[in-house]
């Protein structure tokens, strides 16, 4: 009744030794560790690992075994193996009690340990949330809602054109949002569908009837609906580097937000088509010449000056100003030139947790500070 083992005979094809360090042991590194609930793979890649990404490097996963790993569940004993010719994890094999036949009390199959905590981006894993300039413009929409009231949100009843039901009862509400622009290549990537909540068919009709049972956001006419998928979520991937060059933007935050943190949802402008795929994690860069010198000098309100003057501003840092120094002084400007000539700042990780052609999601792992839009996402 031994759980099985994940196998250690295939290796991961070698990365880049540009791309990727090998994998160091944290100095506190536990010899063993006894996997319990709430552990996920990130979590205990970090009790081992300086650099939890590399987790399959030391666990000598191969590819496929990344994409669909066997599992790792609460009980199972996680060692570090120092006998072969390099350090590795592997599970501790469990003995075969023989049991005499008797009356017990088991608990239900455990849950396998997730890579990162389901709750946090299962929401986003079966929504489309990006889509094309006039993908949502043929689906069914909210046409009016009881009482004519302008918003309506959870518990309101709504009528909504173009509703079948071979599709089914259960509805999911978008509407579309901004586009996704790469400001790198000025290319738009798609338009995020921003998801308004869930909707259930009372009765079918030329206008049907729903009754909203969620909502996020409050819910407009003209709206539209996409019948719920069936798609099944899979927490079980493993985090590793991506083994070709990678490098993109963070275009979005989910909400519109300027800043995220950690465990926020950030869109990157590098898709499928770049080499991304789900499980890849990045280093993200503070980029000093990102957009950020405009954004800081221009003026808040039209043009500026009485005449209208299009030149930008001359900014100056900022700085302290002594008890005895003049009331008013002039710091030194700061140029194009010089932002330019300034280091990108690493600060955090990012996981990709689902991809689509020109962009995808990723939910931020580590940050020492506020993650921005613009900022570099790269290998790590």
């Amino acid at each position: 009744m031994g759980k099985a083992i994940i196998s250690l005979i295939f290796l991961l094809t070698p990365l880049s030794a540009a791309l990727a360090a090998p994998p160091v042991l944290k100095e506190n590194a536990p010899d063993r560790y006894v996997v319990v609930e709430g552990d996920t793979l990130w979590s205990i890649a970090g009790r081992f690992l300086q650099n939890p990404w590399q987790w399959p490097e030391i666990w000598k996963m191969n590819h496929d075994q990344i994409k669909n790993p066997n599992r790792i569940y609460p009980g199972d004993v996680i060692v570090v193996d120092r006998t072969a010719q390099e350090t590795r994890l592997r599970l501790l094999k469990l003995e075969t009690v023989t049991l005499q036949p008797q009356v017990r009390v088991e608990q239900l199959k455990a849950k396998p340990v997730p890579t990162i905590p389901g709750v946090v981006i299962e929401p986003f894993l079966a929504r489309p949330m990006i889509v094309g300039p006039t993908e949502l413009d043929s689906a069914p929409f909210i046409l009016a809602s009881q009482d004519h009231r302008v918003t309506i949100g959870a518990g309101a009843t709504a009528y909504a054109s173009g509703l079948t039901k071979e599709q089914g009862r259960s509805w999911q509400l978008f509407r579309r949002g901004d586009p996704l622009v790469d400001p790198d290549t000025n290319e738009t990537l798609g338009y995020e569908a921003v998801y308004l909540g869930e909707a259930q068919v009372t009765q079918f009709g030329t206008l049907s009837t729903v009754h909203i049972t969620r909502s996020t956001r409050e819910i407009l006419a003209g709206d539209r609906l996409i019948a719920s998928g069936k798609e099944i979520p899979n927490f079980g991937y493993v985090p590793h580097a991506p083994a070709n060059p990678i490098k993109g933007r963070i275009v979005s935050s989910y909400g519109s937000l300027g800043d995220a943190g950690p465990l926020s949802i950030v869109t990157l402008s590098k898709g499928s088509r770049d080499g991304l795929e789900v499980g890849h994690v990045l280093a993200i860069y503070r980029s000093q010449t990102a957009a950020r010198f405009q954004q800081r000098t221009a003026p808040l309100y039209g043009r500026e000056g009485p005449s209208g003057n299009d030149a930008p501003r001359t900014y100056y840092s900022e700085q302290l100003t002594p008890r005895d120094g003049p009331l008013y002084p002039r710091g030194f400007p700061v140029t194009d030139e010089l932002i330019a000539s300034l280091p990108d700042e690493r600060y955090g990780l990012a996981m990709v947790f689902r991809t689509f052609d020109r962009a995808s999601f990723a939910i931020i792992m580590q940050a020492s500070r506020q993650v921005s839009v613009n900022d570099v996402v790269t290998n790590p």
